[in-house]
């Protein structure tokens, strides 16, 4: 992040961990004084611990955290930004990251299929709730992308800069639901076929 910011003057940073619910509200403040009108939220921010309930190297302690940080944040954030988004001139956008496991999950990463099912449903619901303002609120739903959090596992990921390309071209063109890479595959898939496509994705890591 410091690196993005040296590099292009426009840039600015701000540090939280998304993880404890109790930075969230210092962090909306931070922003909203230095930028008083937001056009588009991106809410990126997540993790994926891949142990089973079952597995030796389970830890309890990974589940709040984990929650917080892909689903609560997600929740608060869209919330504590809301009022430097709401105006009667612009054309504004909360953007949800999401995984092609919120359709389909595997058998790992419980926690995470959650959070991501979890984000499909509010971002709904929310949409319905901002119908009638001036806010948009869509979803990008990505396979498994070359990211740090996804190294070591899967192979043909969709690069990043490719994923980003797609993330902005459906935010320029407003839709709603943004199928990245093979999670078109996969909706045609569970259209056709569910209990194929559920199995096929119970034991694969396609998506992010």
């Amino acid at each position: 992040m410091e690196t993005l910011q040296k590099e292009f003057e426009n840039i600015k940073t701000y540090g939280a961990d998304l993880s404890k619910p109790q930075e969230y509200e210092a962090l909306a403040d931070q922003i909203v004084k230095a930028h008083n009108q937001i056009d588009v939220l991106i809410n990126n921010a997540a993790i994926q611990n891949t142990p089973t309930y079952i597995d030796d190297d389970f830890s309890y302690d990974t589940i709040i955290p984990e929650i917080h940080l892909n689903f609560t944040a997600v929740c608060a954030l869209s919330y504590l930004l809301l009022p430097a988004m709401l105006d009667d001139v612009r054309e504004c956008a909360i953007l949800n990251i999401n995984s092609g496991l919120a359709l389909a999950p595997k058998k790992g990463s419980a926690i995470y299929c959650g959070t991501k099912g979890g984000m499909d449903v509010f971002s709904r619901s929310l949409g319905y709730q901002l119908e009638q303002t001036n806010i948009r609120v869509l979803q990008a739903f990505l396979p498994l992308v070359d990211t740090p959090m996804t190294h070591g596992r899967g192979t043909g990921k969709l690069t990043a800069q490719r994923a980003a390309q797609d993330i902005v071209l459906g935010i320029e063109q407003g839709k709603r639901i943004n199928n990245i890479g093979k999670v078109k595959l996969l909706r045609v898939l569970l259209a056709l076929t569910p209990r194929l496509a559920r199995n096929v994705m119970k034991s694969c890591s396609i998506s992010r």
